[in-house]
């Protein structure tokens, strides 16, 4: 039966060796409907970015591209503004009715890491072709603070899937009929459902955002609860016109006007809504669980947390502008255990909400 695996395949998955890796999986690697992606000891800085393509492995572009190389097991920083390549510990022997795709975690995107994942012959990034086998490599670029990592840190997931799981615009509808996959704003479905910018909030004088400061400290991409956001953030209120001016080469956090519903027999993955539409770009990160913003664990009402970076010109940004839109895909079998059952889910329930890195502030 096609659609995206769930957690017990995804473990039988190792034991089987369509997974394979230089250490036992940690308990909390596997999550509902994707398998997060261990860093390995050894990091190096190249000059580009780059894809392998046809008949070309990973290592043979790195062999004319390393400028240093870096040491993780004791932990290093990874600078703004560089390349960096890090083989995966996890690496693939897929059957060939299975293809994967990779994504930056929740919690990287939203501290401005770019990361995607590259594969040896790889055409395209965060691509895994049906049948693969080989290794895996991030490449990773921190475009606004510096941060450590380590062996075993965990920036990307990946998501397996038999065949074509995507769901029609019309099954789509009926789906959100029945059981509200978003509320709260214009709830159109097109192409997935859209989603569009909150920059009301409650009202006058309410906080509607964070921008990101410059020349910040380290962040510690595997510490929760440890920095001051005021150290790393400016805040941003309504100042009555519900709309923002995005700065060029600037980050934001921004949230999404609809709560966002993942049912327990679907998967979720936000992409581009129209290059078109704007001068801006959201740097969509990670996926949607089956259970995300899912009333019986706690999620009633979870928004999307928007990571927002406008290009080479200021571009005014309104009150239900679209943004992007929700792809949902059928799983294979519902998991035993959803988004927020107990997991350690760090964003069940959010509205506009920081990386777990930030300690809980109230802005006032």
């Amino acid at each position: 039966m096609g659609g995206i695996l769930p957690a017990k395949t995804i473990a039988n998955m190792f034991e089987s060796g369509a997974i394979t890796a230089t250490r036992t999986p940690d308990e909390d690697q596997i999550q509902p409907a994707s398998l997060d992606l261990r860093l390995g000891a050894t990091a190096w800085r190249v000059r580009a970015s780059f894809l392998p393509g046809p008949g070309t492995h990973v290592e043979d572009r790195l062999e004319k591209l390393i400028l240093h190389e870096i040491d993780l097991s004791k932990g290093a920083v990874l600078e703004t503004g560089c390349v960096y390549i890090v083989k995966l510990q996890e690496g693939l022997d897929l059957p060939p009715e299975l293809s994967a795709t990779t994504n930056p975690k929740s919690s990287t995107g939203r501290i401005d890491v770019f990361t995607r994942v590259i594969a040896d012959e790889g055409r395209a990034f965060d691509s895994i072709t049906a049948g693969y086998k080989g290794p895996l490599y991030a490449e990773i670029s921190p475009r606004t603070f510096p941060v450590l990592v380590r062996e075993g840190s965990r920036l990307s997931q990946i998501r397996f899937r038999e065949g074509d799981a995507r769901i029609s615009d019309t099954d789509l509808m009926e789906i959100h009929r029945d059981q509200t996959l978003v509320s709260g704003g214009d709830e159109v479905i097109g192409g997935g459902v859209q989603l569009s910018i909150d920059l009301q909030g409650g009202g006058s004088g309410s906080l509607i955002g964070y921008r990101a400061k410059r020349h910040t400290g380290v962040i510690d991409v595997d510490k929760k609860d440890a920095q001051d956001p005021l150290d790393f953030w400016e805040p941003i209120y309504n100042r009555g016109d519900a709309s923002l001016i995005l700065d060029p080469n600037e980050f934001y956090i921004l949230v999404s006007q609809e709560a966002v519903h993942v049912p327990p027999l679907y998967a979720a993955e936000m992409v581009p809504f129209d290059p078109l539409v704007g001068e801006f770009r959201v740097h969509y990160a990670g996926f949607f669980d089956p259970g995300f913003g899912h009333a019986t664990v706690g999620g009633s009402g979870s928004r999307a947390v928007l990571e927002v970076r406008s290009h080479e010109v200021p571009f005014l940004v309104e009150h239900g502008q679209t943004v992007g839109r929700l792809v949902y895909e059928t799983m294979q079998e519902q998991p035993d255990t959803l988004y927020g059952d107990g997991i350690g889910s760090n964003y069940q329930g959010q509205a506009l909400k920081l990386s777990k890195h930030f300690k809980a502030v109230s802005f006032t």
